[in-house]
Parts: structure tokens; C-alpha cells; sequence
């Protein structure tokens, strides 16, 4: 496996962000071959979420892969990592070799449809450290990606994540940042992400 991206990273000019597109990390062979295996050898699970006193299944499904002893906490979910498995290392070599920068953990999420989301949110966990980089890798169905501002009200955009995509989000992007994947009412298939980070 080989990561070719063909077309040029596009720099998105934000204030108080950094970060970086890159529309074809993968190319469609690798990246229909990439999807094809997540759906089936991932360890895929469905945890509760409670938001507002009120408890209900996560509208998406889940996996966490990483170093050994490194848990991930997000929402009051606190999450055990599987040991690597042999793609996610590839991948995992590939985003590192392109940014420079060294992952320990990789959350994984699986939009089963339109109605699967990720609601407004900041990947700032105390455990990320200052600044964290957050690299994100799309394969399967397009979704909207979307950003806004924690203060400048009309500081927003909209990206739409293509099959084979790389986002890196770092610098102060999630201290002043936040992102969500809305839900869609358009017939749209499934999509999985993959977010790689760095657990201090």
C-alpha cells in the first residue's frame, strides 16, 4: 500500500487555525480496498451517551486502536485501546511520514447513514496536551465537515470529505475551533473516519 496523493494540499485560510486538505492521500483503488477491509476487521461498538441528563445510544459506531495503556476519554466515555492491527500501522506510517509527527492512538468512527452525526465539538482533551494535531481520514460516502468559530461569528466553513481524504487540524485549531459532522436527510451510504492523535 502507497499513499499517492495526486493533487496539491490545500491550505484553508482561517484565523487562529492551521489546517491542511489533502482531497487524494489515497487513491480510489487503495482507498475502495482500505474501506472495504475497515468495515469488516475493525471492532466496531456502540456506546451510550448522556447529554443533558438524558442517556442514549451514540449516533454512530466507534472503535479505538492504539498504544497500550493509553485509554481515550471523550464525553464521559472512557475507551480501551485495541492493540494495532497490521492496516491501521500501514496507514498510521503513511500520515506520519507526511506530517512529520507521531501518533499513539487512532479513533475510529463508522457513519452507518445520513442519520449517523458527530455534534458541535473540540478534540481539546486534557490528555492531548497544548495544541494537539488531529490527522482525519475519510473513506466511504462524502459528509459535510464544518467549522466554526468559538468567538467570530461569521468565522465558519464547510468542507465536503472525499473517499481517500487526508484533514490535519493543528496549531491552535481546537483551542479556538469547533467542528461536527451534522446528520443529512439525502439517501447517503456509509462513511468511516479515522482521527490519529497523540495521547500524552
Amino acid at each position: 500500500m502507497e499513499s499517492l496523493f495526486k493533487s496539491e494540499p490545500v491550505v484553508l485560510d482561517l484565523p487562529d487555525a492551521e489546517i491542511i486538505y489533502y482531497p487524494k492521500f489515497f487513491d480510489k483503488e487503495q482507498s475502495d480496498s482500505i474501506y472495504a477491509e475497515l468495515l469488516q476487521g475493525i471492532a466496531w461498538q456502540q456506546d451510550n451517551i448522556t447529554i443533558f441528563g438524558k442517556t442514549h445510544p451514540q449516533p454512530r459506531l466507534t472503535a479505538l486502536y492504539g498504544n497500550e495503556g493509553k485509554p481515550y476519554s471523550y464525553s464521559n466515555i472512557k475507551m480501551q485501546p485495541h492493540p494495532w492491527n497490521s492496516l491501521l500501522q500501514k496507514i498510521k506510517y503513511y500520515i506520519e511520514e507526511t506530517t512529520g509527527w507521531q501518533f499513539t492512538t487512532v479513533l475510529l468512527n463508522q457513519y452507518r447513514d445520513g442519520k449517523d452525526s458527530n455534534g458541535w465539538h473540540a478534540d481539546n482533551e486534557k490528555e492531548l496536551g497544548i495544541n494537539p494535531i488531529i490527522a482525519s481520514l475519510s473513506f466511504g460516502s462524502e459528509r459535510v465537515f464544518q467549522l466554526k468559530h468559538n468567538t467570530i461569528a461569521d468565522a465558519k466553513k464547510s468542507i465536503v470529505l472525499e473517499h481517500g481524504s487526508l484533514l490535519l487540524m493543528k496549531g491552535s485549531t481546537q483551542h479556538f475551533w469547533k467542528h461536527q459532522i451534522p446528520k443529512t436527510a439525502k439517501p447517503i451510504g456509509t462513511r468511516i473516519n479515522l482521527t490519529f492523535r497523540s495521547i500524552k
